[in-house]
């Protein structure tokens, strides 16, 4: 079984049918966890899972794989009072997940754009152009939001189409440096400090960063890419809880 089906199946498992049982069959003994939201080991998992509420239900956006590491974009219900837009990372090795990560946000009930924080695109297409689209996304967190050099986005995002699903951007370039003075005008700043992963696979690309929104925050960018240039985001903005629940930090 490949990564992308292990962690579609292992997932599924224990959060579509909340079946503790899946922990014994998919996690490995050595299961390091870096989510807000549980303890280190599959202990700790299989408490998770097995005190989900009655009404709990995962809703899937979308799925990319880049050898070991599998990304899942999508909606957690009834983890509290209101659904929750994810990203969450595993990590696979001998059949087994070893590693997990996430960030979660609170889903809007409005939009700038219009679009929803999950629709768009579904399935991976471009494969072939995987590495290029990585090495262009990487080069754009490292000049423009690690860096801050905006007088270059034109040469990373197209001037044509960009599909926007941040809930407090517009489409297009323009909406974007509106709400970027909108945010700063507020006190939040888009800082990026560190980027931690760049996961690719066709024409999406994930990027796992670390940085300020006028608190400490993890980014978690999807961004779609055609003929070069960026077309789509999607994003989860979560702030960095002050303490975890384990050792392993957030990233």
């Amino acid at each position: 079984m490949d990564s992308k089906s292990l962690v579609v199946t292992a997932t599924t498992e224990l959060f579509g049918n909340k079946d503790p049982g899946a922990v014994d069959r998919w996690v490995a003994p050595n299961y390091r966890q870096h989510s807000s939201l549980a303890g280190d080991g599959p202990e700790a998992l299989r408490g998770l899972v097995a005190n989900l509420p009655e009404g709990f239900r995962y809703e899937p956006a979308r799925v990319i794989a880049d050898g070991d590491l599998v990304a899942l974009h999508g909606i957690y219900c009834g983890l509290g009072p209101e659904p929750l837009v994810a990203f969450d990372i595993f990590r696979v090795a001998d059949g087994k997940l070893v590693e997990h990560w996430d960030a979660l946000q609170s889903k809007a009930s409005t939009t700038v754009s219009g679009r929803s924080q999950t629709d768009g695109p579904e399935k991976v297409s471009d494969l072939d152009a995987t590495e290029a689209n990585r090495a262009m996304v990487a080069d754009f967190a490292e000049r423009v939001l690690k860096g801050g050099d905006y007088s270059v986005l034109t040469d990373y995002i197209s001037t044509e189409t960009y599909e926007q699903h941040n809930p407090e951007a517009a489409d297009g370039l323009a909406g974007f440096g509106a709400a970027v003075a909108k945010w700063a005008a507020a006190g939040k700043v888009l800082t990026y400090r560190t980027i931690h992963k760049v996961i690719a696979e066709g024409d999406v690309v994930l990027l796992q960063s670390e940085g300020e929104f006028g608190v400490p925050v993890a980014y978690y960018d999807l961004f779609r890419v055609q003929d070069g240039k960026i077309v789509e985001h999607w994003d989860v903005i979560a702030p960095i809880p002050t303490e975890l629940p384990h050792a392993n930090g957030l990233f």
